[in-house]
């Protein structure tokens, strides 16, 4: 509602007193006409409160409108003096110009209520659309206005500010500096510049960009049982800003960038999170050591119990995850060490074939099933996909510290293992470009069979280009770059060891920034920057694993504790039955289906490594958690299908490692088995 005339407002008082004398509307004329006995003899009574109501509010204006003539008088005044620098007076003038925007601000929130409580009486009680459409305008006017407000109160913090400063420099004027007191001064004016220099005014940036929106939000600090040191570390926080929001969506924030750079800050509560995390993990990896089971078990049971389901102590789970993000591109790292490209040479063939023919073939049976279960072909397929990748980290942690011969016409399963892993990686990439494609399909946005058979062309164009394009940086940085670094590396940490690493993590991250420039998977760069470190020779590889290996032993832990953040046992017991059969129906078709497609692929001479690799390929890789949660979001799955693939992955995971020890000991040659089990 616009704002009114300030010499008029007085003239809206009729319409006031004909509001609230104003027979019942047509909207309500149902069922809240038909009024209680006593009802009506209360009116009458009211009338005389809301007339005196009225005189009060003519009597405000009255007085608003006078104040407001006394503030342009002031004004003129102002800028009339001729003894006040011309500072002093945009200083004055913006200072009465806030107190004339307060006023009318104040009179245009009252009747903007006025108008309101109108819409509210014409409105129709049954009418929930219309409800609801009263209530989103009344939400966007008190955003509106509390935005208002919060620029008026950064404008009045800013004036104290300069008057503060003004009687500082009035003082200074007064009487003489000592020589401390010039320096002390001349560092708050450089203090003040740098401050300006390197604020970021955001907020007035980003107000008016187009899908921004104004919500309200909750500001929680942690509760202390002494009041004292409660408001003592309250004010400390509010200071530094390292407070927790909350939206109305439940989605809880933390500061990333403060106002004030020049202030060191800590987030507190990822702090406490890594520590707890690793306090827990040690008695949960040790508990696992003891019964026979690997450690990463441990800590995703440590994931579970300090998780949303357990003890709900992990505040920073989206900073926990990422942190975990780097233990996957060391441990991939580690994996590329021992990968040899002479081994890979040998099955390139079967690498590139196997996956394909596996992901063709459960898209295959989930289309089949689909249709016999009445899902959706976009469902189908989604959830086909991605049950079809496997884990790389867990496979990689199996085959890490593993010592397989080389014999003479046997193909390497740790070799094969990997090559197949690879192209899943690069499966994965494809599928998420494909993804948009899936949403549309799923929302109902079909276009011709021909455009979009054309777009999916073109997006494997797109990917077959991107691997070209890696192809060739590798191919250039083993011929040019990775020697000579390895050396200079080598010749500077004979004395200083952490460059040494500091140069094998910047490579590392080097390698990761190229491919996922490259629309590839960042993954894959950190494989082949471990593989481009291994050509340089086995005793380069060997120094590079001492000490990056406890680095990746570390962020692994996290990362692990990360996967069990996302398992809830108490949705597992509530189905259990139901997820048991659908785990170890995926598990076994994944590993029948890769047992077949290898028996078609390997030479007769080595065909047994087709159990221990499709041992390796039948669980379910954890980025299904990452593919689910996209795919919820853009509602391409239900909340029910996104729960039973986030219980269906965790379960078979944790199955992984028994099907793994039991391939291994059944089917591996005798010198290998103590080493992979």
């Amino acid at each position: 509602m616009k704002v009114p005339g300030r010499s008029r407002f007085w003239m809206w008082l009729p319409f006031l007193q004909l509001l609230v004398s104003s027979e019942q509307p047509e909207g309500m004329a149902g069922p809240a006409g038909e009024r209680p006995r006593g009802l009506g003899a209360a009116v009458p009574q009211r009338r005389p409160w809301v007339l005196d109501g009225c005189r009060r509010l003519s009597g405000l204006l009255r007085q608003k409108a006078a104040v407001l003539n006394k503030l342009e008088d002031a004004i003129r005044a102002v800028e009339r003096d001729a003894s006040l620098s011309d500072q002093e007076k945009m200083f004055r003038v913006h200072t009465l110009e806030i107190f004339q925007k307060e006023l009318n601000e104040s009179e245009n929130s009252v009747f903007q209520a006025v108008h309101g409580l109108q819409r509210a009486l014409q409105g129709d009680y049954r009418d929930v659309a219309n409800m609801r459409e009263s209530s989103r305008q009344r939400l966007e006017a008190l955003r509106e206005a509390a935005i208002k407000e919060e620029t008026e109160y950064v404008e009045l913090l800013a004036a104290e500010k300069h008057q503060v400063e003004a009687l500082k420099n009035m003082q200074h004027r007064n009487k003489s500096l000592s020589m401390l007191d010039e320096i002390l001064e001349d560092v708050r004016r450089a203090a003040d510049r740098l401050e300006l220099e390197i604020e970021e005014h955001a907020f007035d940036d980003n107000k008016a960009v187009k899908g921004v929106n104004f919500e309200a939000v909750l500001r929680v600090e942690e509760e202390e049982a002494d009041s004292q040191q409660n408001l003592s570390r309250r004010e400390v926080e509010e200071d530094l800003g390292l407070s927790m929001l909350i939206d109305s969506q439940n989605n809880q924030y933390i500061l990333t960038r403060p106002r004030d750079a020049t202030i060191p800050r800590a987030d507190h509560h990822l702090i406490k999170d890594i520590v707890s995390i690793v306090m827990l993990s040690l008695p949960c990896g040790w508990l696992c050591t003891t019964i026979g089971l690997p450690t990463m078990f441990g800590y995703i049971i440590c994931g579970v119990l300090l998780g949303p389901s357990g003890l709900n102590s992990i505040k920073s789970i989206v900073q926990v995850e990422t942190l975990g993000e780097f233990g996957v591109f060391f441990t991939l790292f580690l994996v590329g060490l021992e990968f040899s490209p002479e081994k890979l040479r040998k099955v390139w063939k079967i690498s590139l074939q196997g996956p394909c023919y596996m992901t063709l073939l459960m898209v295959a049976f989930g289309l089949v099933w689909g249709h016999l279960l009445q899902i959706r072909p976009t469902q189908s397929v989604f959830i086909s996909t991605c049950l079809s990748l496997s884990s790389t980290p867990l496979v990689s942690k199996f085959l890490v510290g593993s010592s397989r011969s080389d014999k003479e016409g046997d193909i390497d399963y740790g070799a094969l293992l990997l090559g197949m892993l690879v192209t899943q990686d690069v499966q994965l990439g494809l599928f998420i470009a494909i993804l948009p494609t899936l949403i549309q399909a799923g929302a109902g946005a079909h276009a011709s069979v021909a455009m979009e058979a054309l777009r999916l062309l073109a997006l494997v164009g797109q990917v077959v280009f991107s691997l070209a394009a890696v192809l060739l940086v590798c191919l250039l940085v083993r011929t040019y770059l990775v020697g000579p670094y390895c050396r200079k590396l080598h010749a500077e940490s004979k004395g200083n060891k952490e460059i040494l690493v500091l140069g094998i993590s910047a490579f590392t991250f080097l390698m990761l920034t190229v491919t996922e420039l490259l629309d590839v998977s960042m993954e894959l760069g950190c494989f082949l920057a471990g593989a481009l470190v291994s050509s340089q020779g086995h005793a380069v590889a060997e120094e590079v694993v001492s000490y990056v290996e406890p680095v990746r032993d570390f962020l692994a832990i996290v990362f692990f504790a990360s996967i069990g953040l996302h398992v809830f046992p108490t949705f597992v017991l509530y189905e259990l039955t139901v997820l048991l059969v659908l785990t170890l129906a995926v598990v076994v078709m994944k590993f029948v289906l890769a047992a077949l497609v290898l028996s078609l692929l390997l030479p007769k001479t080595s065909q047994y490594v087709k159990w221990i690799v499709a041992a390796g390929l039948a669980q379910v890789s954890e980025f299904a958690l990452v593919l689910g949660s996209r795919a919820r979001r853009a509602r391409v799955i239900s909340r029910e299908v996104y729960l039973l693939i986030l219980s269906v992955t965790t379960l078979s995971l944790l199955l992984a490692p028994l099907l793994w020890r039991a391939a291994v000991a059944r089917c591996a040659p005798r010198p290998e088995r103590r080493s992979s089990l």
